[in-house]
């Protein structure tokens, strides 16, 4: 298992749980996840304990526990758990993508927005997941800003509104989330965590960071098959960064 940095703690998630089929040319990555048989069954334990890490620390879980039994953790816990059937599948579309980021593109996603809700039932504003990390010989700063959308049928107005919100700010991170990453990291006891919610908090201020080095991810799952819209959408960016349009079914 891992943990460390990661959020959920798994490691091979999408490796246990789907049948991946990945496409690249030219900076525009193309990739399918479809639900093994049994799949959900080999990782539906870690995939539990990963979406409760979404919205506390495991750690803080385990206090509850020992403090309060399982029945009052469990309070505790479902008081920050959505509701509505709209929340639950925002939430769960924004927990899928970001495990997969982590597993498969190398970067970090430092901060769990989940945690920070004004309510279970709000949707928050502002980028709905960042990658942040240091790539190259010269270790440059490196971010991916990425949409993640949950339906129970994808539709090509779901891909043409997820791909207008990665363009806003000039397809650069929106400042708020961005320094609200940073600001996040600067609170860790971590020397690392820090040095880097530094950097993002410059990045923020002087917008200095090259385009292509701020990558896209338009993130979906539905229960239908792949939409004939999210391969268009893929073909008419550029390659000016790094481009991952992912459809995972279950």
């Amino acid at each position: 298992m891992r943990h460390g940095w990661s959020i959920g703690g798994c490691v091979g998630l999408y490796e246990w749980w789907c049948k991946a089929t990945k496409k690249g040319d030219k900076r525009k990555y193309y990739w399918i996840y479809v639900e093994r048989n049994g799949g959900r069954n080999e990782i539906r334990a870690d995939l539990v304990k990963t979406i409760r890490s979404h919205y506390d620390r495991l750690e803080r879980i385990a206090e509850d526990v020992k403090r309060l039994g399982y029945k009052g953790a469990a309070q505790i816990l479902s008081a920050k758990l959505p509701q509505t059937a709209e929340s639950r599948s925002g939430d769960l579309g924004e927990i899928l993508a970001v495990e997969l980021v982590e597993e498969e593109v190398d970067l970090r996603v430092p901060v769990c927005r989940l945690r920070y809700k004004d309510g279970r039932n709000v949707v928050m504003r502002g980028d709905d997941f960042i990658g942040v990390g240091y790539k190259g010989a010269d270790k440059r700063l490196w971010l991916l800003k990425g949409e993640a959308k949950s339906n129970k049928v994808l539709s090509k107005k779901t891909v043409t509104s997820a791909r207008e919100v990665l363009n806003r700010d000039n397809g650069r991170c929106t400042p708020a989330s961005l320094l609200f990453v940073a600001d996040r990291l600067l609170e860790s006891n971590d020397r690392h965590d820090n040095l880097l919610g530094r950097s993002l908090r410059d990045e923020g201020d002087m917008k200095s960071l090259c385009a292509d080095c701020i990558d896209h991810m338009l993130f979906t799952v539905s229960g239908n098959g792949p939409h004939a819209s999210l391969k268009e959408d893929l073909d008419a960016v550029g390659t000016n960064c790094n481009h991952y349009v992912v459809k995972s079914t279950s």
